[in-house]
C-alpha cells in the first residue's frame, strides 16, 4: 500500500515538472517556407520605438503600423513608450528543425543580465531561461560575457495562414494571472472553441507564463511568387508597410479586402501609375449604370526585383462602393491605461465613432467596428500540435529520472 503512495506521489510530481516546462504550442513543420506572425509583448520598461524595433530586430515603421500608430507624428521612431505597454510585434515565423519558430532575433548581454532576466523581464516571457540555454548551447548559465550575442527563440505559429478557411495571422499571446481563456478570446473577437482546437487544448484551464496561439482575422494579398513581399498578410485593424517604405497597406475596418496605395516615407519610388490609364495606384473610379455599378480600381500586386507591379482591375457591382475606410490611427503612447494592466491584451475596438477624416496624408484613420469572428474549430492542424502549454523545450533528463523511479516503484509491486 505504502509503495502505491509513493507511485501516486511521484506520478504527481512528474505532472508538475512536465506542466512546469510548458510554454507555448508547438506547430510541426516539414519546408522551409515562412509567414507573417505577430508576437504579444508587454513593455519592461520605458523604451523608445526604435529600442524596442532592435530588441526584436524589425523595422521602426513596421512596429507602429502594425500597431496603427500614426507615423506622421515627428521624429516618431525615437518616441518614448511607455513601461507596461502592450504591442503586437510583426515577426517572420520560420521553420527550424521541424518546429515552427523565428531565430532571427539576437540579443547583446549587459553586466546585470541572467537567462531568466533576458527570458522574463527583457523579452517579456516570450522565451524561457531553459530555451535561452539550449539554443546558445550554455553549460553554465550563471557565467555570462558581457556583450556576448544569444540567440534568441520566439514562438510563432503559422497554420497554413489561415483560420476556418479564412485568412488569419496568428498572435503568441503570454497569459497573465488575471487572464481567462474566454477572455482573451472576446477581446481578439473569436470564439473558445476555436481558441481551444487552434491551441489542441483538450480544456479551457490555462496559466500564467503559457503561450498561446491567437488567431486574428486579416487580409490576404494575391501577389505572384516572384514577388518579394509575397504571401503579405495584414492583421484586421492595423497596416503594413512595404515595396522598400513605398506602399503600405491596410485592413478593415468592415471587410477583409486588402487595400494598398502610396505611402510618403521613401526617397525614390518606382511608378505606381497603372498602365493602359491615369490612374495611380489606390485609385478607384464609379459609374453608376443601369446594369450596375461600373468600378475600376488599380491595385497592387507586389515588388518584383524592385518594381512595383500594379493591376487595373474593371468590375461590375450591383452597387457602387463607398469611400475607403481605414482602420483608426492612435497617436503614439505616453501612458499605459489602468485596465490594460489587468485586462487581456488591448486590441482595436469599435468607440462608436463614424468614419473621420484623415488626420494624416500618410495614413488616413476611420472608425472600426471591430474584428470579424472566428466560426467554428480550425481543421487541418497537425497531430503534433500539442495542448496550450505545449513542450516546447521540455526538461528531457530530469523527467526520464521521474519516469524511470516510477518504473522502479511499480515493478515491485506488480510481482
Amino acid at each position: 500500500m505504502q509503495n502505491w503512495k509513493n507511485v501516486l506521489e511521484v506520478a504527481l510530481l512528474v505532472s508538475v515538472v512536465v506542466q512546469a516546462a510548458c510554454k507555448s504550442t508547438i506547430e510541426p513543420c516539414s519546408n522551409s517556407d515562412s509567414c507573417n506572425a505577430l508576437l504579444g509583448y508587454t513593455l519592461y520598461t520605458d523604451l523608445k520605438v526604435s529600442e524596442v524595433a532592435s530588441l526584436f530586430q524589425i523595422d521602426p515603421i513596421a512596429l507602429l503600423t502594425a500597431n496603427a500608430v500614426d507615423i506622421s507624428y515627428p521624429d516618431v521612431e525615437h518616441h518614448i513608450l511607455p513601461s507596461r505597454l502592450f504591442l503586437k510585434i510583426p515577426i517572420s515565423c520560420s521553420c527550424v528543425d521541424g518546429i515552427r519558430k523565428s531565430l532571427a532575433t539576437r540579443y547583446k548581454t549587459r553586466p546585470s543580465d541572467t537567462l531568466a532576466s533576458i527570458a522574463d523581464s527583457v523579452y517579456g516571457g516570450l522565451v524561457s531561461s531553459d530555451q535561452l540555454r539550449e539554443a546558445n548551447s550554455i553549460s553554465d548559465p550563471s557565467v555570462l560575457d558581457v556583450g556576448q550575442s544569444l540567440a534568441i527563440p520566439l514562438p510563432c505559429t503559422c497554420f497554413n495562414g489561415t483560420d476556418n478557411s479564412l485568412p488569419a495571422i496568428y498572435l503568441s499571446y503570454v497569459v497573465r494571472p488575471v487572464d481567462s481563456l474566454a477572455a482573451i478570446a472576446a477581446r481578439y473577437f473569436t470564439t473558445l472553441t476555436d481558441l481551444m482546437n487552434v491551441n489542441a487544448m483538450g480544456t479551457p484551464a490555462v496559466n500564467d507564463g503559457d503561450i498561446l496561439a491567437v488567431p486574428i482575422p486579416a487580409c490576404a494579398s494575391n501577389f505572384p511568387k516572384s514577388a518579394s513581399d509575397f504571401g503579405l498578410l495584414v492583421p484586421n485593424g492595423s497596416y503594413a508597410i512595404t515595396a522598400g517604405h513605398c506602399v503600405q497597406c491596410s485592413c478593415g475596418p468592415r471587410n477583409l479586402n486588402l487595400y494598398c496605395m502610396p505611402a510618403s516615407l521613401a526617397v525614390s519610388c518606382s511608378s505606381m501609375q497603372c498602365r493602359g490609364s491615369n490612374l495611380m495606384l489606390g485609385n478607384v473610379t464609379v459609374q453608376q449604370t443601369g446594369g450596375g455599378c461600373n468600378v475600376t480600381s488599380c491595385n497592387y500586386d507586389g515588388i518584383v526585383n524592385g518594381t512595383i507591379v500594379t493591376t487595373l482591375s474593371p468590375s461590375l457591382q450591383p452597387r457602387c462602393p463607398g469611400p475607403q475606410e481605414f482602420p483608426p490611427l492612435i497617436a503614439p503612447p505616453n501612458t499605459v491605461a489602468k485596465d490594460s494592466v489587468s485586462a487581456p491584451a488591448p486590441s482595436p475596438e469599435f468607440d462608436g465613432a463614424g468614419p473621420a477624416s484623415p488626420r494624416s496624408s500618410l495614413v488616413p484613420s476611420t472608425g472600426l467596428p471591430g474584428f470579424s469572428p472566428a466560426n467554428g474549430p480550425i481543421s487541418g492542424i497537425s497531430s503534433g500540435a500539442s495542448a496550450a502549454c505545449s513542450l516546447a523545450k521540455p526538461l528531457p533528463f530530469l523527467t526520464s529520472t521521474l519516469v524511470l523511479l516510477l518504473v522502479r516503484l511499480i515493478i515491485p509491486v506488480a510481482l
